[in-house]
């Protein structure tokens, strides 16, 4: 089992050292949202609240997942660092996957992308995107990060899809290790994505029991697509569980990384950099060294 602290909605200079405690007291990697801008006026519902409100206010912080990653992963040695999870579709493949495969480079192998589709139709409309097809949009800027960052190296590469086309070309510098790349989302049709594409999956923040019926269904998809017997990553953030206990189960049916918030776990006020810290160590004693 690894752990992973999810860094979600913290001021971009308090990033650093809460990096370097966490690779202290033993996290595995730091996960980092990815949120491209705040629309005044969203015309959908949020998908993950009862109500359909996003639970954060405007300013509040998010800052861009790749430069936050090179810098905390310039300021430790052995920590991971993983986003959960970019919203792919915005971005163009190409230049998407220049930055992975730097990352990669300049961090010895310490960087993987978490992928998701962004349920907001104003990102896609302020960034130019076609919302109607990021699906499939998705799907091909999977294969092309996975030819740029496949761990060979720089290498001549090319694509001809139905929304990205181009002749041979290298990146370079390119890592020699493959980038992992896992998908994010509930859906069926996000959990195919994942079994098909993806070196693993992550989830959103949900009870066990929907984690377990989910992990379930990729199985099923896994075996389906041929995949059964290849390595996979089940990324995970439970509401709910609080004990060992509740951690071990999720590790018996299939969960590899544990990712969490602990200043949540212990009703800390996480706007304060000695609360946040003060709960890294806490947590870590209660049930990392364990």
């Amino acid at each position: 089992m690894k752990w992973s602290l999810a860094a979600a909605m913290i001021g971009a200079r308090d990033l650093c050292e809460l990096a370097r405690v966490a690779e202290e007291v033993g996290f595995d990697s730091i996960a980092m949202p990815d949120s491209v801008f705040y629309p005044e006026t969203v015309s959908a519902d949020y998908p993950y609240s009862p109500d359909g409100k996003r639970m954060w206010a405007p300013e509040t912080p998010m800052p861009d997942p790749f430069i936050a990653m090179t810098a905390m992963a310039a300021v430790t040695e052995r920590l991971r660092f993983y986003t959960n999870v970019l919203k792919l579709p915005l971005r163009d493949p190409l230049l998407t996957a220049k930055q992975i495969a730097t990352m990669a480079v300049m961090s010895d192998n310490r960087i993987a992308i978490g992928v998701g589709l962004s349920w907001i139709p104003e990102e896609f409309a302020f960034t130019g995107t076609d919302m109607r097809t990021r699906g499939t949009r998705t799907d091909e800027a999977i294969e092309i990060v996975k030819a740029v960052c496949a761990g060979r190296g720089p290498e001549w590469v090319e694509f001809h899809g139905k929304h990205h086309d181009f002749d041979r070309l290298m990146i370079s510098p390119a890592p020699d290790r493959p980038v992992p790349i896992y998908v994010g989302g509930h859906s069926e049709a996000g959990l195919r994505r994942a079994a098909r594409l993806a070196d693993g999956w992550i989830s959103v923040n949900v009870p066990a029991d929907e984690l377990a019926s989910a992990i379930g269904r990729l199985r099923e998809l896994r075996l389906e697509h041929g995949r059964a017997d290849e390595p996979f990553e089940i990324n995970v953030s439970p509401t709910g569980v609080r004990d060992r206990d509740g951690f071990q189960a999720l590790a018996d049916i299939g969960v590899t990384e544990i990712r969490v918030s602990p200043w949540y776990l212990y009703g800390a006020d996480f706007t304060s950099r000695t609360a946040r810290l003060d709960a890294v160590r806490r947590f870590a004693d209660e049930f990392i060294g364990h």
